[in-house]
């Protein structure tokens, strides 16, 4: 059985299969964990370059950003995480272990789709450079963040009609360029099959 293929981070940089989300002028970029705006408090990137993703993954997030464009004008896509290094992913997977919270990370071993700069965390701006009202804030690890839920919530009154449609043109606009929402994050998208992308890319160390 041959070894899992692995790529430091520091060697992302040049690499011809990603590209550098600063090179996309069509998105906004806040990546909260280069800052203490996340649920640690702190900036967990440890001078890490993290704005990257596989190539095909930022060619997806420039056409879902196309898409939404000509639909409703003056809507962007803000990229709230994006490449998310395996030592990363293992120092986030600490702060919740043996706790009921861990269920919002992948187990390190398992492997984070982000560690394979094959998954994004997104919202929306609007026009004025504000983030829309999707009902719960980035990474707030509570119902109210699940998709899965949207129905009851909406019924006990807890999301708003003006909340889950702008969840919906976010959702709209990654599934038509090829990406793939989850149950417990309306924020996440995976590009691709995740099993695939496990078996055939190589995680960033």
């Amino acid at each position: 059985m041959s070894a899992p293929l692995t790529l430091l981070c520091e060697d992302v940089p040049g690499h011809p299969d990603f590209v550098h989300l600063l090179s996309l002028p069509e998105l906004d970029l806040d990546l909260r964990y280069a800052t203490r705006d996340n649920f640690v408090g702190r900036a967990v990137y440890g001078g890490l370059d993290c704005a990257w993703l596989r190539r095909e993954a930022a060619t997806g997030l420039q056409q879902a950003a196309a898409w939404l464009d000509a639909r409703q004008p003056g809507l962007r896509l803000r990229v709230l995480d994006a490449l998310r290094p395996q030592r990363v992913q293992e120092a986030l997977y600490q702060e919740l272990a043996g706790t009921p919270l861990a269920i919002y990370l992948a187990h390190p071993e398992r492997g984070s789709i982000h560690s394979f700069g094959m998954a994004v965390d997104v919202t929306l701006l609007d026009a004025q450079g504000q983030e829309l009202d999707m009902g719960s804030g980035f990474d707030e690890m509570d119902a109210l963040s699940h998709p899965e839920f949207e129905a009851e919530l909406l019924a006990q009154g807890r999301l708003t009609p003006a909340q889950l449609q702008a969840r919906g043109w976010l959702r709209a606009a990654m599934r038509q360029a090829g990406f793939h929402p989850i149950t417990t994050e309306w924020w996440h998208f995976d590009f691709g099959d995740r099993t695939q992308v496990r078996a055939q890319l190589p995680r960033v160390l």
